[in-house]
């Protein structure tokens, strides 16, 4: 971990301490969320510091997390029992010799009143998220650390998410949904990993969990716009911490619906059609640029006559083996690119990113972003993002190669065929106070009919099938809220905001305009802006 030295200063012993325990052990990945990354990317963007950041989750161990949410020192005075911890402590927090361990209850209790859709789906107005669920992680001793965190929902949802939800039987980066009755959803999900570095330049991971590539709010490559997946990972560090290699293999699912399970006989609960997959990443630090390879291979493990026999090239750990042996017009679905962050100045940064699976035919995804910190004020930041991907990027033959997961894209959670310009700004008030505005403006080119392919649609054969024009949309998403920070350990929050979507030639059931109330934790990224 890189401390930074801060001389003639009250805190500094305690701080320096802090982060020193915090080296010592925590072999447990940060949660991925927005909210609790932001301190750490305002770290990593320092011109003298050496945190690899392309990959994420990352491991607490290996960067600096000062300042960062759930990991700053808070020296206040609360008192009361129940009032550390509602705003500092854990619920439990037990600690002995080298063992922690710590509880926390999550949960998000939501009302929303629809005002923009005017369809009887709207009607009630009765718009809510049930969300109840927990999270317990471990340290036993300074090489192994273990968490584990759960959510059950029910919820109802505008109807342009309970549409998408209906269509693909899940509900992205969340779990496989439920429709006890309509418009009712009902779902579940839970994370988890055991984490064992027996030494400070290698860890071993089991878990059950997302990834994320990149430096964005979005990411063409890989990000965790999916429900969960299994993985056994792999990482390095060189010594002076200037490059990092991780390998990982997984196991994914094309779809979650009926028709998706596999042809095993009568069963309404034959598995679904599955996929292992292999995927890998290098950073490299060189000086103010961050570099990052990136490689992914989706395997064809099942086709029309069974299961088929295994091939060593899954159990492959060094990047691009797999796409030299097997091409991209292999029978396997290749997936590479590059990712970049350049820094400007200590409190800004540039990104971008650049993706293809398939050179020849030009099929290729790309990123560019500005984040910047403190922009005038103390505490006022900007991001500024855009993205796009060409037609049938992603897109296989058969559709099972797609690079989709449960039902969603990988990648960006529109698909192809897309441009998508993302702004945020957001302004904190004495570390608790927060007013956030974000604003997606996007084109899509979807099909007009079922038996159109215009390549944005990744559950269709990687094939044309028309010469009429795609439907054009341009959607607009605006996202204003104000919100007050309880506690940092578990991203606790009382919020309140109205988000607004208008989608172009569409019917008034994609359109919203809801005014929501929640408290709520929040240690992992909800993406309800498509």
């Amino acid at each position: 971990m890189i401390v930074r030295q801060v001389a003639l200063r009250p805190l500094t012993f305690l701080t320096a301490l802090t982060i020193a325990a915090f080296s010592q052990a925590q072999q447990n990945d940060v949660p991925f969320q927005r909210d609790v990354y932001e301190g750490i990317e305002r770290n990593a963007a320092r011109i003298d510091d050496r945190s690899l950041t392309g990959l994420k989750p990352v491991l607490e161990s290996r960067v600096d997390v000062t300042g960062a949410m759930g990991y700053r020192v808070d020296s206040t005075r609360y008192f009361y029992w129940l009032t550390e911890k509602l705003f500092r402590d854990h619920l439990l927090d037990v600690r002995e010799g080298d063992l922690r361990l710590t509880l926390d209850p999550l949960f998000r209790f939501e009302v929303g009143l629809e005002q923009g859709d005017a369809t009887p789906y709207a009607d009630t107005n009765r718009f809510y998220q049930n969300v109840r669920g927990f999270r317990i992680t471990g340290d036993l001793g300074p090489k192994v650390s273990f968490q584990t965190m759960f959510h059950e929902t029910q919820a109802i949802m505008p109807q342009y998410l309970f549409r998408s939800a209906l269509a693909i039987g899940a509900m992205p980066s969340q779990g496989r949904v439920k429709f006890p009755a309509v418009p009712k959803m009902d779902f579940g999900w839970s994370q988890s990993s055991l984490s064992y570095s027996p030494a400070r330049w290698i860890n071993l991971q089991l878990g059950h969990g997302k990834h994320f590539v990149g430096h964005g709010y979005r990411s063409v490559l890989l990000s965790d716009n999916t429900i969960p997946a299994p993985y056994l990972q792999l990482s390095l560090l060189s010594n002076n911490g200037r490059w990092h290699y991780t390998t990982w293999h997984t196991k994914l699912e094309h779809g979650v619906r009926p028709d998706d399970r596999l042809p095993t006989g009568a069963s309404s609960e034959s598995l679904f059609w599955w996929m292992r997959a292999r995927f890998d990443h290098l950073g490299v630090q060189l000086g103010r640029v961050e570099l990052g390879l990136f490689e992914s291979t989706i395997f064809r493990n099942i086709d029309e006559e069974g299961i088929r026999p295994f091939d060593a090239l899954e159990l492959n750990p060094v990047i691009g083996v797999n796409t030299a042996v097997n091409g991209f017009g292999g029978e396997y679905k290749q997936l590479v690119g590059v990712d970049l962050r350049i820094k400007v100045v200590d409190k800004a940064f540039v990104y971008g990113q650049f993706g293809t699976d398939d050179p020849e035919q030009e099929r290729y995804a790309w990123q560019a972003g500005l984040r910047c910190f403190d922009v005038g004020l103390k505490d006022l930041n900007l991001q500024l993002e855009y993205n796009t991907a060409v037609p049938f990027m992603y897109m296989d033959d058969p559709v099972q190669l797609a690079y989709m997961h449960a039902g969603s894209p990988m990648a960006h959670p529109m698909g192809a065929n897309f441009s998508e310009v993302v702004a945020i700004l957001e302004q904190t008030f004495r570390e608790r106070w927060r007013i956030q505005a974000k604003l997606n403006l996007a084109t899509y080119h979807r099909d007009r009919t079922a038996t159109d392919n215009h390549g944005s649609d990744l559950d269709k054969p990687d094939i044309a099938m028309t010469d009429d024009p795609p439907l054009d949309q341009e959607l607009m998403y605006l996202d204003v809220n104000a919100s007050y920070l309880f506690n940092p350990k578990t991203n606790l929050r009382f919020i309140a905001g109205v988000t607004r979507r208008d989608l172009s030639n569409a019917p008034d059931g994609q359109q919203s305009t809801l005014i929501h109330v929640s408290v709520s934790t929040a240690l992992f990224n909800r993406y309800y802006d498509l």
